[in-house]
């Protein structure tokens, strides 16, 4: 029973510290970097990070320490490292808090922020193709080569309006998503700091057992 106690605490600790570690870079040094970028590199980064992400190598740490966790809460109950389980059970709650800031807010940021970019890459098609003159004649092709043309005045507009778009969706993502990045890497760090003296206690009460 106290194999798997040591074993189920030191698993779920190391998964915290990962996501702890993770989301704290994002904080001091990912979003920093990210927050000189022109409005497209910080676009196109963003839903390249957010779709990377999601793999196995994210979700194992990332899901694991919850279930991991209440079953170190029960073990602790039951068993000779009692005097672990409040520092358990305040790491799973500030967990938790973690897991549903981004749940609750930054994956919806992140759904946000890719439907944005598709919109405006759906409007330069439109622009590009739906508008193109047919056969009006002379006037339609004189149109097309000049105000339609590259680097005509409808082309130029074309290009303010994608960059606009761009714009509004990182101002309404990047200050809610960083604040929120800053909360949950200080949960997951608080809940690493409670496991590992959760640990220690644990450790304490098997030598002072044996």
């Amino acid at each position: 029973m106290r194999v798997v106690q040591t074993a189920t605490l030191l698993v779920a600790t190391l998964g915290v510290g990962l996501m702890a570690g993770l989301f704290a870079a994002f904080a001091y040094a990912v979003m920093p970097g990210l927050r000189r970028s022109a409005d497209r590199t910080f676009v196109e980064a963003m839903q390249n990070i957010n779709r990377a992400i999601v793999n196995g190598w994210f979700l194992l740490p990332f899901l694991l320490p919850i279930p991991l966790l209440l079953l170190a809460t029960v073990l602790a109950w039951n068993g000779p490292g009692r005097v672990a389980l409040p520092w358990i059970l305040a790491a799973l709650v500030l967990y938790l808090a973690g897991f549903f800031v981004t749940s609750g807010v930054n994956v919806p940021l992140n759904n946000a922020l890719d439907n944005a970019r598709h919109n405006a890459f759906d409007n330069a098609l439109d622009n590009a193709f739906g508008k193109a003159p047919t056969d009006d004649g002379p006037a339609a092709l004189g149109d097309a080569g000049g105000s339609r043309g590259p680097g005509g005045p409808a082309d130029m507009a074309d290009t303010a309006d994608r960059l606009g778009v761009l714009k509004a969706a990182r101002d309404s993502f990047e200050g809610r998503w960083v604040a929120w990045n800053i909360v949950r890497a200080l949960a997951h760090t608080a809940a690493f700091g409670m496991l590992a003296w959760a640990l220690f206690l644990h450790g304490v009460a098997g030598a002072g057992a044996g």
